[in-house]
């Protein structure tokens, strides 16, 4: 029996799932791929992602892995897999990998977006996919806070305890599992989305503007159960006067979740790169 590794790179709105981890009785991405896949090939292959996402978060390229003894071409998986998920999950490519590859453990970096919506009304084809926060901020020392993380740190003060992870499969599938919080975070920046003139003939003209939308970027070799939301809460902290820039390393050092900020509603992260 010839069995193969399979890679998908999956696109998918989380709003309607409970992230993506399986869980009894809940819709999840991973078991709405699982249950997708079994109707295809008859096999009970539980896809392991490339870590996992949380309730409401959405990704442009997760990545999944999952071995199977289909003869079917990668070509046509894409096509009847897409068929059969729901709208709100795509399967974008398809690939055959050697046994050895695995979505998590081969994974080497990974980026994260996060969409914070400044203006005061959001449209209503973009309410479920950014952050509201039409309030004053001071978006330079945003900026500041957010470059004290970049470098290897224990981020356990940014590290979110699971209530939820006795009801989950005892599986090793997401980067909090790892043996401990230390990370490196290679980039870790804030950036305006802007308008552009859509007659433009160069890079950027004098009556380009800022729009209402800033993002947040980061990469890093993995991420801890919600270490995005809560640098971004702490760095909104930093944006209201509430803390300074320069207390983001004391607040590193205490490895202590209590000294960071709250943890930001899950609707503006995205999983946007997984690199191998």
């Amino acid at each position: 029996m010839n069995v193969r590794t399979l890679k998908l790179t999956l696109a998918y709105d989380g709003s309607a799932y409970h992230g993506w981890q399986i869980q009894p009785g809940k819709p999840t991405i991973q078991g709405t791929l699982a249950a997708a896949l079994h109707s295809l090939t008859g096999e009970a292959a539980l896809p392991q992602g490339s870590g996992r996402t949380d309730a409401g978060v959405h990704a442009l390229a997760q990545i999944a892995s999952f071995q199977t003894a289909s003869p079917i071409p990668v070509a046509n998986f894409r096509v009847v897999l897409n068929d059969r998920l729901p709208p709100a999950i795509r399967v974008l490519a398809v690939d055959e990998m050697p046994a050895d590859f695995h979505a998590r453990h081969s994974a080497r970096a990974k980026r994260y977006h996060y969409r914070i919506w400044r203006g005061d009304v959001v449209p209503p084809f973009l309410a479920r996919y950014v952050t509201h926060h039409p309030y004053p901020l001071d978006e330079d020392a945003m900026q500041q806070a957010a470059a004290m993380v970049v470098g290897e740190h224990d981020f356990t003060s940014f590290a979110a305890f699971d209530p939820d992870r006795t009801l989950r499969l005892a599986q090793p599938t997401s980067d909090e599992n790892l043996p401990t919080n230390i990370r490196t975070i290679y980039e870790s920046r804030f950036e305006r989305i802007v308008e552009r003139n859509a007659e433009r003939n160069s890079d950027r003209r004098a009556d380009d503007r800022p729009a209402d939308e800033l993002i947040y970027i980061v990469r890093g070799t993995g991420f801890l159960h919600h270490m995005v939301r809560n640098l971004i809460g702490t760095f909104l902290l930093a944006g209201k006067g509430s803390i300074t820039p320069a207390q983001i390393p004391a607040i590193l050092a205490a490895c202590d979740r209590r000294a960071a900020g709250p943890t930001a509603p899950p609707d503006g992260l995205y999983l946007v790169e997984v690199e191998y």
